[in-house]
């Protein structure tokens, strides 16, 4: 608002030209009037006096003149009372607006806040661990607040991809392409029981890979620090298969205290299952799993949880434990 609105309120000066014709108008009707009521007297009465003559026509003139400015001043009275009032009425729907917009932006706060207490709430109150998800949300902001475009689209990147994957352990199964090496690691980290693994000739160079070696690693430290119990089947097809390059990785994986077997598939009972993918079992409760091209390249890693699968790989392992030899 400005000082229009809280001083006197004035209406705009009408053009040179409408004053000059309504000045015009009433000067016209006062002479008209005025010499009218001059005749009129002369007329009536002849034998009054010549003063009396012309007193009359100046104050019927004059009274004329008056009461066209009387019935002016009303108009603009009307015209400023009329502006007023829409003035005021434009001022209340502003704030009326003004107060919808307030209450509004008021109630999408307080429904952030709940919706942000329900949540932590939430974290609170699960077997998860809470104080990372703090932790996460405090420097997330910290980046929006002081990192540069581009950090911020990466947190924003990762931020997704971590929503994403917590949205997909929710609903029991969840993937990502290629090799994920970090899932395989901190999965290790987490295991408290047993580790069942298969191992194919698609992971064979794994072995010698900077990743492979931490994962060597991490289950050494699996097995010494939590008793965790790590079996690992490597799977051929043929005799020919089982090298001297195979046997030095099975002694390399027992030196860490891993029970490491070799399973010939061509001397099962049963034909060879050359559709199962490798496979590892975490505390009989999660399947970690690749799925090899037709070139035999890892071309996408899932996590599946359903019980049901996870009891098939089991029953699988279990079998295959069986045949194995320790070579």
């Amino acid at each position: 608002m400005n000082g229009a609105t809280t001083g006197d309120v004035r209406t705009a000066p009408p053009p040179q030209d409408e004053r000059r014709s309504k000045l015009f108008r009433k000067t016209l009707v006062t002479v008209l009037v005025a010499t009218g009521t001059f005749f009129l007297t002369n007329v009536l009465t002849p034998d009054a006096a010549e003063q009396w003559q012309w007193t009359m026509p100046v104050i019927v003139g004059s009274a004329v003149l008056i009461m066209q400015y009387l019935v002016d001043f009303g108009e603009r009275l009307e015209a400023v009372e009329e502006s007023q009032k829409r003035r005021i009425r434009g001022m209340r729907d502003s704030l009326a607006d003004h107060h919808r917009e307030m209450r509004s932006a008021v109630d999408e706060s307080f429904a952030k806040i709940n919706a942000a207490t329900e949540l932590f709430s939430q974290v609170d109150r699960s077997v998860l661990r809470s104080d990372g998800v703090t932790r996460l949300a405090r420097k997330y902001t910290q980046v929006g607040e002081h990192g540069s475009e581009i950090v911020k689209r990466f947190a924003q990147e990762e931020i997704a991809s971590l929503a994403l994957l917590m949205e997909s352990l929710s609903n029991g199964t969840a993937d990502c392409p290629g090799e994920n090496h970090e899932w395989l690691i901190d999965l290790t980290a987490c295991t408290k029981k047993t580790l069942y693994a298969t191992s194919t000739s698609v992971d064979r160079d794994f072995w010698s890979s900077g990743p492979g070696k931490r994962y060597l690693v991490a289950q050494g430290d699996a097995i010494r620090k939590r008793g965790v119990e790590i079996r690992r089947l490597f799977l051929v097809d043929s005799p020919d298969e089982i090298t001297e390059a195979l046997r030095k990785l099975c002694e390399r994986q027992r030196r860490y205290g891993i029970d490491a077997r070799i399973v010939d598939q061509s001397e099962l009972d049963s034909a060879p299952v050359t559709s199962v993918n490798d496979f590892i079992i975490f505390d009989g409760e999660l399947c970690y799993e690749i799925e090899p091209d037709v070139r035999a390249t890892p071309t996408k890693t899932t996590l599946k949880m359903t019980a049901d699968h996870v009891l098939e790989r089991i029953e699988r392992f279990d079998d295959l434990w069986e045949a194995s030899s320790a070579e």
